[in-house]
């Protein structure tokens, strides 16, 4: 019996068994068995032939979206209304896969647009070239999930599951679970909430299916089984996406105020050109990018090349960004901007820069 015999298995008999407590060990040990076989399909086939099967585009620009979606939601529009790409360019066939469809430009940032296609037919089960496909999508910073209003909530569904399914967790935070294995010593297992979904008999349940037998476990928050899980196998991605609703000048006011009221979600008409700007906003926030400015001293500060950076950047990632060796010459730094007192402010290494800031370094 293949993987995938094994993987349809298994999820038919979760959608038979009803969940209760009488099946809550029984439903643990299926979700455990799924996601190891899931993790077996997309590790890169040992065969030699696999060698040369080259994929990735090269990350280029400060950020990387992936936008998703299935055919003829407007993707190839949208494309070509954001970037300098024409439509053209980004029909490609996706055999080529050598293909960058667009850039960005906001804010004086390059944000790197890709267009996925092939994630969706069975990519998750390792078809075509699915997995390479999703290797790519893992290293994005955040999704553009591209869906066609008039069709409801259908496409979402189906997208999230299939990310869902090969270990990409959308607007969703990490666990916070404690899991070390270790050479003996049993099951260490310990909690700091009352938890209501996991047992300790369920987690031992669950660590012999992958073979774990001696480890330490500590549940800071109420977590499930799938959580759990997750953290066992360590290598989910967790990123926030944009649920991107086009052609919404083809259904009635009041589904477009439900469509702009649901989390995470924007509304769009690429057609009409509705709403672009907004989205672009949102875009940047979830990117958690900020623009810097620098400024030697005497002259006026240089708001023609600015320097992109995550939010939460201090002096000392931006003496790196400038040059290797700055942050070891640095004496202190003059600040203008929101995350200073008073301007200009004197700071040290540490003092953590906020959007639109003007940074002076002064070296020794």
């Amino acid at each position: 019996m293949g993987i995938l015999e094994k993987i349809g298995e298994i999820e038919r008999e979760i959608s038979r068994t009803q969940k209760n407590k009488a099946t809550e060990y029984h439903l643990g040990l299926l979700k455990a068995k799924l996601a190891k076989y899931r993790a077996q399909l997309l590790e890169p086939s040992k065969s030699a032939g696999a060698k040369g099967e080259g994929f990735d585009v090269m990350k280029s620009g400060d950020a990387r979206v992936a936008l998703i979606g299935f055919p003829s939601v407007g993707k190839s529009t949208f494309l070509s209304l954001m970037t300098a790409t024409a439509s053209e360019a980004a029909s490609y066939e996706f055999t080529t896969l050598t293909c960058i469809p667009g850039v960005i430009e906001y804010n004086g940032a390059n944000i790197q647009l890709l267009d996925l296609p092939g994630i969706i037919e069975g990519a998750s089960q390792g078809k075509g070239r699915g997995r390479q496909v999703i290797a790519v999508a893992r290293t994005a910073d955040v999704v553009i999930m591209m869906l066609d209003a008039t069709k409801g909530d259908v496409q979402r569904k189906l997208l999230e599951k299939e990310l869902e399914s090969v270990g990409i967790r959308l607007n969703r935070s990490k666990p916070n679970i404690y899991f070390k294995p270790k050479k003996g010593g049993g099951l260490s297992y310990n909690s700091m909430v009352p938890l209501t979904m996991c047992s300790e008999k369920l987690v031992q349940l669950i660590l012999h299916e992958y073979k774990i037998f001696n480890a330490e476990v500590l549940f800071r928050e109420d977590s499930t089984p799938d959580d759990f899980i997750d953290v066992i196998v360590g290598n989910r991605v967790y990123m926030p996406c944009l649920y991107v609703y086009n052609k919404v000048d083809q259904i009635s006011i009041e589904e477009v105020d439900r469509l702009a009221h649901e989390p995470h979600s924007v509304v769009i008409s690429c057609g009409m050109k509705l709403n672009l700007d907004y989205l672009l906003e949102r875009l940047w926030e979830y990117l958690a990018l900020i623009c810097l400015y620098t400024k030697k001293r005497g002259e006026r500060p240089d708001f023609s090349d600015a320097i992109i950076m995550r939010r939460g950047a201090s002096v000392e990632h931006v003496c790196h960004r400038i040059h290797r060796t700055l942050a070891s010459q640095f004496k202190y730094a003059l600040v203008w901007g929101t995350s200073t007192k008073f301007d200009p402010q004197r700071v040290g290494l540490t003092h953590v820069m906020e959007h639109e800031d003007v940074i002076q370094i002064v070296k020794k």
